[in-house]
């Protein structure tokens, strides 16, 4: 009868990822100092393997890439233009998207906007909150003035329910927000972690591939302004969005770091409002409509004390064009 085998330890860098059997005050990878943890590993048992490949559903075969029917109009095309413009034409079923962002800069907002649009266009969308009660999602909707009667909240950190909840449900789109807060009761290391947010991550990947539900999941940002958790969680994902702005100010732009199917030239311009992300059509005049008068298109040479008072007619007078 065979033993089951203890769980060993390692260190992993929180920033990069990296691992390492002993731990290290610097990461030899990313530099940072006093970013390893101890986590613990153990050998996946059989029957999460097993639940992986019901994940993926029927097993792949492979079939010439001139038979693969997919065109534009396979894209949810979505009312909010500036969103529509950064994902490159739409939503693409069965892609996942991260949304980065530092704390209160309105990604939670934005996502569930946009769950709303898809939910009254395209059909049921299931939002997943990690960090709210129904009850609070409930209190935001109703101040964005979201009816939400096709919208579908739950929370939830506990990724297998997650999962087997969408399997159920079968939403045209999901939202898990945030990627940070879920978990794999197979993984020993705590939500946040390299482990967990690498599992997860490749989990969702699965799920999305093979029932064509796009997910976007919300991400915490770090100190140095980039996706808190490991790298990898970059690599894994098609798409990667950033919104920023000054926390204090009611501008946001969304930027495109990766994507897989568009451009990452896009940008797209909100305003924060009292009731939610408002697009801006014209970001050159709304970005330029605090600055004074005197400031557009002039010019003035400072005036030398030799030349003050002096009439600019008379002779010698300099000009000051």
């Amino acid at each position: 009868m065979k033993t089951a085998k203890a769980p060993r330890s390692i260190f992993a860098c929180q920033e990069c990822g990296n691992q390492s059997t002993k731990w290290l005050g610097r990461c030899p990878e990313c530099g940072n100092w006093n970013t390893y943890v101890e986590e613990q590993v153990q050998a996946k048992p059989s029957s999460q393997g097993a639940r992986a490949r019901r994940v993926t559903g029927a097993a792949a075969h492979p079939m010439p890439l001139a038979e693969v029917q997919f065109t534009n109009a396979n894209r949810l095309r979505l009312g909010m233009r500036e969103l529509n413009q950064v994902l490159g034409g739409g939503i693409v079923p069965g892609s996942l998207v991260l949304v980065g962002g530092d704390p209160g800069i309105g990604k939670s907002t934005l996502l569930l906007q946009l769950a709303s649009e898809v939910a009254a266009t395209f059909g049921s969308v299931l939002y997943v909150s990690g960090e709210e009660s129904v009850q609070q999602l409930k209190l935001r909707a109703q101040r964005l003035g979201i009816p939400g009667d096709r919208l579908l909240v739950m929370a939830e950190n506990d990724l297998d329910a997650i999962i087997e909840q969408l399997e159920k449900s079968r939403p045209m789109m999901a939202v898990v927000d945030s990627i940070q807060t879920v978990f794999l009761s197979g993984v020993t290391s705590a939500p946040g972690s390299v482990s967990q947010v690498r599992e997860s991550a490749g989990r969702l990947m699965l799920l999305a591939k093979s029932s064509h539900i796009p997910i976007f999941l919300a991400g915490h940002v770090n100190k140095e302004g980039a996706i808190a958790g490991p790298r990898v969680l970059e690599h894994i994902v098609d798409t990667v969005l950033y919104l920023e702005g000054e926390r204090h100010h009611s501008f946001r732009i969304l930027r495109s770091q990766k994507n897989r199917f568009g451009s990452t030239d896009e940008i797209g311009v909100f305003e924060m409002r009292d009731s939610g992300m408002h697009e801006v059509s014209d970001p050159s005049r709304a970005f330029l409509q605090d600055r004074p008068a005197a400031a557009f298109g002039q010019w003035h040479r400072p005036e030398s004390p030799a030349h003050a008072g002096r009439d600019p007619r008379a002779p010698g007078a300099h000009s000051t064009r």
